[in-house]
């Protein structure tokens, strides 16, 4: 035959046989004999030179693409227990493929840092994209601790920081790395890990007094790896970066844009403003305007601005600081639509009638300058009749209009039927020398919501958009809960004199009538909670499943580019969508689409476990100067190991370790939530108020430790002392029939 096949017709057998990749291989294939292998050789080494191929030895494969075997890296386990992997000799522009260990009884305990030979198979997953099985070791890569040193007499320890560990690490003398005592420092293993004894551990790092107020979101910024440095090639790029112009840009300059953001913010990146539709055929309906910096045009494709964009997917935000997507120069200035400033921006005129449905929307590249920076505080006080100096000249021609159209969503808003979860969000208040001085829950205002409102509506438009002209993008996808979660939530609701009823197509108007059962009761706070865990999380893909939790067929996240990497994809393609310059979706955007939804949405967690562990440091450091002291609560979460605390007062979340409950022993059941003492009969369960005595506060981790002191206004009782161990088989099993036959009964309440 030797007829030299093209370079598609290669990659196409390379990615349907993955273990027929070597060069005879290929040659074989497409029949190729003699001189002709010369060409194939050719071909194959120019793919490699493009990256679409990687060598591996003697063979070739998709650099996309894992090789069925290949040395793995072991990441550790997550929450559920579930040991990760990742590929050490990954070479592709997406994001790490995540691997599944699969280990047999056989297997040796694996642990973070491990290296082995691993077979692999693909198995597309919301959690991971491989499941690999070990085939052996292959060395191993120290593990890396981030933790506080204390000297000793020969060197010193390393005591993590992470409270979920509480295994410290040996230093030798020569291996200080000039720490000194108390100073928070990053570790490696030193050598293997011995079967008895602690393990060894160098300093390879010291960053500091853990004790400062400040060094709280460092640790975070550290423990999770989040970029917070921003290479020079970055910060160049975005020094370099002009003002843009009109140009062929829609003038807005003279449209009455304003801002309405917390009075702390950082960045403002939309604005918005409304008129009446003067169509006498919508009569009492608007016109809704929401103008969005224009990133797209300084953050390009395949630039180091963009590549560090994508690595980091989005801005992450703590009490003291932010860590921002894209440098200052951008984010605070050319892309934040500051008062008075000529701002580019990508702008959407959204139609809507009296009753707040949308009729038509179209989308514009125009340059606009606000005439106003406003808080939503002073907004809502305006509206309310206290307008300050700022606000009150713009009351009549900017404000109330922008409420009239609001309160016509609001109608939409109610129709539709979005789920209604009344969860407070907490806020932690620094004074200037970093320490919290209190832990206050946000108001909810009118003007928070509207502004959600009109960035909703602005997101279903640019969706809508993007599906009509066939365009690529990223959806922003919540599916609806799973059987399981379901089931939990239904015990929940039981144990509140609830029903959340079966054999039905579950939608958010179920969900919103369980809420409203439990408004204004005791155990609304618990349903609120239960409810949003039955949730699934959130992610960015480019196929579109829908918003469950906002009751929309299609979503796109368009409204803050800024802090979002996400929406400056859906800016590009929409700049493409309508011819409005180059500087839209790449090529490689559109090829690695979704490798790039995956990539962010592992980013957004990231930083939402990061935010999340240094509230709960600061919020450990603000109780610290409390131990002993009584607080209440009530509780959120049931474990084989303890109970789990939702204090009322900061909304922190204290752990009673089982081992203090009583002198019984307490049987736990999955299925109901419970645990029940196995002598005195005592049913613990989610949503009991309780008494508790603060008996640790750790800021380094986060950690509170407290004791149970009464359970629903009662004393608890204690158990006969008769030792720790578990109790005969015989009240085990009474003890579940009763925990069994108590989760079936429902108090329903009348009123």
């Amino acid at each position: 035959m030797n007829n030299i096949p093209s370079k598609s017709e290669i990659l196409s057998w390379i990615s349907d046989n993955p273990t027929k990749t070597a060069k005879r291989d290929i040659a074989k294939a497409f029949g190729i004999k003699g001189a002709a292998r010369i060409d194939l050789k050719r071909l194959l080494k120019e793919l490699q030179d493009e990256g679409k191929l990687a060598k591996r030895r003697n063979s070739y494969r998709d650099a996309e693409e894992l090789p069925p075997v290949a040395v793995l890296e072991i990441t550790g386990p997550d929450a559920d227990g579930d040991l990760f992997a990742r590929p050490l000799e990954w070479k592709g522009k997406g994001p790490e493929p995540v691997i599944l260990m699969m280990l047999r009884s056989s297997d040796p305990a694996l642990g973070a840092g491990d290296r082995i030979l691993g077979r692999l198979t693909v198995d597309a997953n919301e959690a991971h994209s491989h499941i690999a099985r070990m085939i052996r070791r292959v060395g191993t890569n120290p593990q890396r601790i981030l933790g506080v040193f204390r000297a000793g007499s020969e060197g010193g320890r390393v005591l993590p920081i992470d409270k979920g560990s509480d295994r410290q690490w040996t230093v030798a003398a020569g291996a200080t790395g000039g720490a000194k005592d108390g100073e928070l420092v990053e570790a490696e293993q030193a050598g293997p890990k011995g079967r008895m004894g602690l393990p060894r551990a160098r300093i390879v790092a010291r960053l500091g007094d853990p004790s400062e107020p400040r060094a709280v979101s460092l640790i975070a910024i550290h423990q999770h790896g989040i970029p917070d440095h921003f290479p020079d090639a970055v910060v160049a790029e975005a020094d370099a970066a002009k003002p843009a112009g009109l140009g062929k840009r829609r003038d807005l300059r003279d449209m009455p844009l304003i801002t309405i953001d917390p009075w702390d913010a950082r960045d403002h990146d939309d604005a918005c403003y409304v008129e009446a539709d003067p169509d006498p055929k919508n009569k009492g309906g608007f016109i809704i305007w929401v103008a969005i910096a224009d990133v797209a045009h300084y953050v390009t494709p395949d630039t180091a601005l963009d590549r560090e964009a994508r690595k980091r997917g989005n801005s992450t935000y703590f009490p003291d600081r932010v860590v921002p997507m894209l440098p200052d120069r951008l984010s605070g200035d050319l892309c934040s639509l500051h008062e008075g400033v000529e701002r580019a921006c990508l702008a959407v005129a959204m139609r809507i009638d009296a009753q707040g449905n949308k009729i038509d929307h179209s989308f514009h590249r125009g340059l606009m300058k606000s005439v106003a920076s406003l808080n939503y505080e002073e907004v809502q006080a305006a509206v309310d009749g206290a307008a300050n100096d700022k606000v009150a000249p713009m009351m009549d021609d900017i404000i109330a209009p922008l409420y009239a159209a609001y309160a016509a969503l609001m109608k939409a808003r109610a129709r539709r039927e979005p789920l209604e979860l009344d969860l407070p969000e907490r806020q932690i208040v620094l004074g200037d020398d970093g320490k919290v001085t209190s832990v206050n829950h946000k108001d909810r205002l009118d003007a928070h919501r509207l502004i959600e409102e009109f960035m909703v509506l602005a997101n279903v438009a640019a969706a809508e958009t993007l599906i009509g002209r066939k365009s690529p993008q990223l959806f922003r996808v919540h599916e609806e809960p799973s059987p399981e979660k379901l089931d939990a939530l239904r015990e929940v609701a039981q144990a509140s004199g609830l029903v959340l009823a079966k054999g039905q197509v579950l939608k958010t108007a179920h969900l919103n009538k369980l809420l409203t059962g439990a408004a204004d009761t005791e155990n609304a706070e618990l349903v609120n909670m239960a409810t949003l865990r039955s949730m699934t999380q959130a992610y960015y893909s480019p196929d579109n499943f829908g918003h469950f939790g906002l009751a929309l067929r299609a979503y796109a996240h368009f409204t803050s580019p800024i802090r979002r990497y996400a929406d400056l994809i859906v800016h590009r393609a929409l700049i493409t969508a309508h011819g409005w310059g180059d500087d839209g979706l790449s090529p490689w955007d559109v090829e690695h689409l979704a490798a790039t939804g995956k990539q962010i949405s592992d980013t957004e967690r990231r930083s939402m476990m990061a935010e999340r562990d240094t509230a709960d440091r600061y919020l450990a450091a603000f109780l610290s100067d409390r131990v002993g002291t009584e607080l209440t609560g009530r509780i959120s979460g049931i474990a084989k190991f303890g109970v789990f605390v939702r204090l009322d007062e900061t909304g922190a979340d204290g752990m009673i370790p089982i081992r203090t409950l009583g002198r019984e022993y307490f049987d736990y059941d999955a299925d109901s939530q419970t645990l029940m003492g196995a002598d005195t009969g005592t049913i613990i369960g989610l949503g009991q108020r309780v008494t508790v005595k603060l008996v640790e506060a750790a800021p380094v981790t986060g950690g509170l430790i407290v004791e149970m002191l009464t359970l629903e206004d009662r004393t608890m009782p204690r158990g006969p002392s008769r030792g720790r161990g578990k109790p005969p088989r015989r009240k085990q099993g009474s003890a579940r029939k009763k925990s069994a036959k108590t989760a079936r009964k429902v108090k329903r309440t009348r009123k």
